[in-house]
């Protein structure tokens, strides 16, 4: 009597590779912007959580996201995909992290107007010495940001990128360097704006302490005049907490529709 032989299930290590190819591909788009975009990037946040956060977010797309023929991602054209796809990532968090970069510019601001720029700390974002006071003002507005659920637009709108931006189609790179310039020049509009009602009372202020010093030039004007600025700041922050988180609500929507253009200017090239 024959036994019929019996084989045990394997796994075609070929189609293994070009699973592993292809989920590696669909994961560098999340992967890049949450390295580069602010609050996702923070050094407080450990790399082995943002690297579990993208696998996640790739495997719940990866059964419906259209990756081009295996064949063709061989040698150059593998090389250019990548590229391509951390390009469409950094893009984005870029452009995020510039417009975040209008609550510090305003704070630095504010900080010299007030006589605090010697009052700095370690940015536990970008590693380095930042006033204290642009820091207060950047935890704000990623309060405020997260308070109106900007990252999850951003998530949803990277995510939906897959279908009217698949993996094979470039950005427009010229297009996203003139969105790139056009974001610096609002980040610097938007950053006056915030500091122009505090910087304003200051200067109204400095004034009146020149005003003091000139008619009575035995007053010290250190003595009196820093105290002065010191305890106005703080009260013109406090009166404009209100208009300066409208301004950072504005300034998340303004963020979201830069990053939406983003995304939308893709380019006729494909591999």
């Amino acid at each position: 009597m024959y036994g019929s032989e019996l084989s045990l299930p394997g796994v075609n290590l070929f189609n293994l590779y070009q699973y592993l190819v292809i989920f590696f591909v669909a994961s560098l788009r999340i992967s890049s912007f949450l390295i580069s975009a602010p609050f996702f990037s923070l050094g407080g946040i450990p790399l082995q959580v943002r690297i579990v956060a993208s696998i996640s977010l790739t495997a719940f797309l990866f059964p419906v996201i259209k990756v081009p023929d295996i064949q063709n991602m061989l040698g150059f054209n593998l090389f250019i995909l990548i590229l391509s796809e951390i390009g469409i990532g950094l893009s984005v968090g870029l452009i995020l992290n510039i417009i975040f970069s209008a609550a510090a510019v305003a704070g630095e601001k504010i900080a010299s107007t007030a006589g605090l720029s010697m009052s700095s700390m370690i940015d536990p974002q970008s590693g380095g010495q930042t006033l204290v006071l642009s820091t207060v003002l950047t935890l704000f507005l990623i309060s405020c940001f997260l308070s109106l659920d900007g990252h999850l637009f951003i998530i949803k709108m990277l995510l939906e990128s897959y279908t009217y931006l698949p993996i094979g189609i470039f950005l427009n790179f010229s297009q996203v360097s003139e969105i790139a310039v056009n974001t610096f020049g609002n980040m610097l509009y938007l950053a006056a704006l915030i500091s122009l009602p505090v910087v304003g009372g200051l200067l109204l202020i400095q004034c009146s302490i020149g005003i003091i010093t000139r008619s009575a030039p035995s007053l010290n004007l250190f003595s009196f005049g820093f105290p002065i600025a010191l305890i106005s700041v703080f009260i013109f922050l406090y009166a404009g907490v209100g208009p300066i988180s409208d301004a950072f609500s504005d300034l998340t929507g303004t963020a979201i529709n830069l990053i939406y253009e983003v995304l939308q200017s893709s380019d006729n090239g494909s591999l």
